[in-house]
């Protein structure tokens, strides 16, 4: 069953509705391109500012978002992403960083963890693999942006055991949900990709990496994530895999693949609303 539902109002967006009825005040979900203000190629609903779209658009972009989720933009935290596997705790302190500038925003980091209210994290997303984490039981949540580079560094991992370490999560409890991305019908690889990915996993299997037998492959980036979450210890019934994929679903989502590179972000977010 799919897990990312899909909501028309106030705006076009995905969410997990089974997350948000797990945990009181949780919001958690998936944008699409509609509904905000970019104009060509970023059309419409762009929500990163490292793409050289007007920064006031995007910026208006993003008040929007927050605004249909039930969020003050002051809430609104992102990272400069990297494709690496750093992860950053998010305290009250960091809370905001990275909504108006990129030099703002929490440096050299493609994971975000908080058990903190009233902080909204968000990261960005044009193909790469948005991976949820939800910990029910302690109150904490996360955010990994896993394009081949992280999944590769074992980003997923790394999340598990902050959860696990920082905070004292059992891996039993953790949930996590895989997000829209490229899937392997369109994320077409040559040797660069593939030998680092291969060298680094002992539990790859064909049906992951299929071998066009052209010296390029297809990668199915969403089942190795799906892989090391498992040997991480979640429980298999806890990894909710979306199957939309962002470049056949083209008319939700922008693809950096499809669009050759010059295209918008989506954003994931997830965040605790503060209560009464």
């Amino acid at each position: 069953m799919e897990p990312f539902q899909l909501k028309e109002q106030p705006i076009p967006h995905f969410v997990i509705d089974s997350w948000q009825k797990l945990v009181p005040g949780l919001t958690v979900g998936f944008s699409t391109k509609k509904g905000g203000v970019s104009q060509e190629p970023y059309a419409t609903m762009n929500l990163a500012l490292h793409v050289n779209d007007n920064q006031e658009d995007v910026i208006t972009n993003r008040k929007i978002l927050a605004d249909a989720l039930g969020f003050s933009f002051d809430a609104w935290t992102s990272a400069e992403q990297i494709h690496g596997n750093h992860i950053e705790i998010i305290s009250k302190n960091e809370r905001g960083k990275g909504r108006l500038t990129r030099e703002d925003a929490i440096q050299v980091t493609d994971g975000i963890v908080t058990s903190e209210s009233d902080i909204l994290l968000t990261s960005f997303y044009a193909d790469c693999v948005p991976l949820f984490f939800l910990d029910p039981i302690k109150k904490v949540i996360g955010l990994a942006h896993a394009g081949w580079k992280g999944t590769q560094l074992k980003i997923a991992e790394k999340m598990v055991e902050t959860f696990v370490t920082h905070y004292g999560s059992n891996r039993d409890d953790i949930r996590v949900a895989i997000g829209p991305s490229i899937g392997q019908c369109c994320y077409e690889v040559d040797a660069r990709v593939i030998q680092p990915i291969q060298s680094t996993f002992s539990m790859i299997t064909e049906e992951m990496i299929f071998d066009k037998q052209n010296g390029h492959y297809d990668l199915d980036l969403k089942k190795l994530n799906q892989q090391i979450l498992i040997q991480a210890g979640i429980l298999p019934n806890h990894i909710e895999i979306s199957s939309y994929c962002t470049s056949c679903d083209h008319h939700l989502f922008f693809s950096h693949r499809k669009d050759h590179g010059k295209t918008g972000r989506m954003a994931a977010w997830i965040g605790l609303r503060k209560e009464d």
